[in-house]
């Protein structure tokens, strides 16, 4: 179930302080402190918080951050992207998708095409695509990583390395001031990369967040891709890269409220 407006708030409020009180939500929010404890037993269940004493703080976690955080996070620019990223996918093609919550609300904008070849090593995308009686849908086999229920290692290289798919749709942790692209896990640059080198054209999703973010893991280039979907221009150093690369930058702009 999709998380409410006012508690999509509270969790950026919870990630942006170290505690916040059940009494000052209430007072901010104008609810009772029943409503804003039921909001906040759903954002510990879904590992966004941990319950302490008189509220709640964010969970501190090595490495990048929970992906329960991550699906909230950014949320109206990367549909914005998902919502332009479909406009270039035809019917009938062959898709690989990495993990990620960018590329799996790819996936979820694309549940109106038919008949697409799905490959991934992302469980949450799988069962996604499969919704579609249209789709056919091929996943990696191994050992799952619990929270971002995707599968790595060997059973993921085997997949992607076995299928040269029309479209490979992959996103990134953050890119670094030169254009380096960087992840959290060597598995994840790996998975990225062989997407990438096994698509007749690769696109690259991400939101205007990811430049200047710092992860430890290199692999690649921003202008490797095809097609870069952003929902802003990205900085100076970066655009300038790209126009003098072969890759299309495609800003994603949300259509206009009628």
């Amino acid at each position: 179930m999709p998380l409410s407006e006012r508690q999509a708030h509270i969790a950026d409020l919870i990630r942006q302080a170290d505690f916040i009180s059940v009494e000052d939500l209430a007072r901010q929010f104008q609810v009772t402190t029943q409503t804003i404890r039921r909001d906040l037993n759903l954002l510990c269940e879904r590992g966004i918080a941990r319950r302490v004493h008189g509220g709640v703080q964010q969970m501190n976690m090595p490495g990048n951050m929970a992906y329960a955080w991550r699906q909230i996070l950014n949320h109206n620019a990367k549909q914005t992207i998902a919502t332009e990223v479909a406009r270039h996918v035809p019917n009938g093609v062959s898709v690989a998708f990495s993990i990620g919550t960018t590329p799996e609300i790819v996936s979820k904008a694309l549940l109106a095409h038919t008949h697409l070849r799905i490959f991934t090593n992302n469980l949450n995308i799988a069962m996604l695509a499969c919704s579609n009686p249209t789709f056919e849908v091929t996943v990696a086999g191994g050992r799952l990583r619990n929270e971002d229920r995707d599968v790595m290692g060997n059973g993921m290289e085997a997949l992607f390395q076995a299928y040269k798919v029309d479209i490979g749709i992959y996103g990134v942790a953050g890119v670094d001031e030169d254009g380096t692209l960087l992840d959290f896990y060597d598995e994840e640059v790996r998975a990225r990369q062989i997407i990438r080198e096994n698509s007749r054209q690769a696109y690259l999703v991400l939101d205007y967040s990811k430049f200047g973010r710092a992860a430890h893991v290199r692999g690649g280039r921003i202008d490797e891709a095809a097609k870069i979907f952003c929902d802003r221009m990205p900085p100076e150093p970066i655009l300038d890269l790209i126009r003098r690369s072969d890759a299309q930058l495609i800003l994603c702009k949300r259509d206009p409220t009628p």
